[in-house]
């Protein structure tokens, strides 16, 4: 029996929105699901878990430690130089390490780094425990939009020779390339100014 036109049109309608259903509101659940479960904090260890830090660009190599006295400031380097750290600064970087999160995980094959510029990075830190346990984080070139940056935390090769490539907020670009000089805890000058002294006035002869 041939269908009339129109209801051949509703059924295909039907179908059609069956089957847009499934897949933007089932089978898109799932897949909005997955990536949800990707996003997942990078590091699980607490800012006073980390007893020293190096941090290397293509500039500088810096080294940071935990100040052994309780007393400002909390940081100082190692080197370089000697002296105290801008602990704001230290703190910013401890913020991004400590809560940072991955936006979405890729699983490539270890010859493919140097898409992601992991192979020769623009920076790399490493985190000492004071249990000793060490992390690294290995920060690459932006994706395609700038809006993040590719990473490798504590990089390992998995049993399917791949590497697990990391999306992280390019805050942690900001956060370690820097000058020696923002590094350095700033000078108090106001400690180094001369009193203040007001002129007396000069006593007029009067005639």
């Amino acid at each position: 029996m041939k269908l009339p036109r129109t209801t051949l049109i509703l059924i295909l309608l039907t179908l059609g929105l069956g089957s847009f259903v499934y897949f933007y509101e089932i089978r898109g659940a799932t897949v909005r699901e997955e990536v949800k479960e990707q996003k997942q904090q990078i590091f699980s260890f607490a800012e006073d878990d980390v007893q020293s830090l190096t941090v290397k660009t293509k500039k500088l190599t810096l080294n940071l430690e935990r100040s052994p006295e309780s007393s400002n400031p909390k940081w100082v380097i190692r080197s370089p130089i000697s002296g105290p750290a801008n602990d704001a600064i230290v703190f910013y970087l401890m913020d991004l390490l400590v809560k940072g999160n991955s936006d979405q995980t890729l699983s490539t094959p270890v010859k493919e780094l140097g898409e992601f510029a992991l192979d020769q990075p623009q920076a790399t830190i490493n985190i000492t425990l004071k249990n000793r346990q060490s992390h690294q984080l290995i920060l690459g070139k932006s994706n395609f939009n700038g809006r993040f940056l590719y990473a490798q935390a504590d990089p390992a090769t998995k049993p399917d020779r791949n590497i697990n490539v990391l999306l992280v907020s390019t805050d942690f670009a900001n956060a370690v390339n820097r000058e020696l000089s923002e590094w350095k805890q700033p000078v108090d000058n106001s400690q180094k100014l001369p009193p203040l002294t007001i002129p007396k006035p000069t006593p007029t002869n009067s005639k």
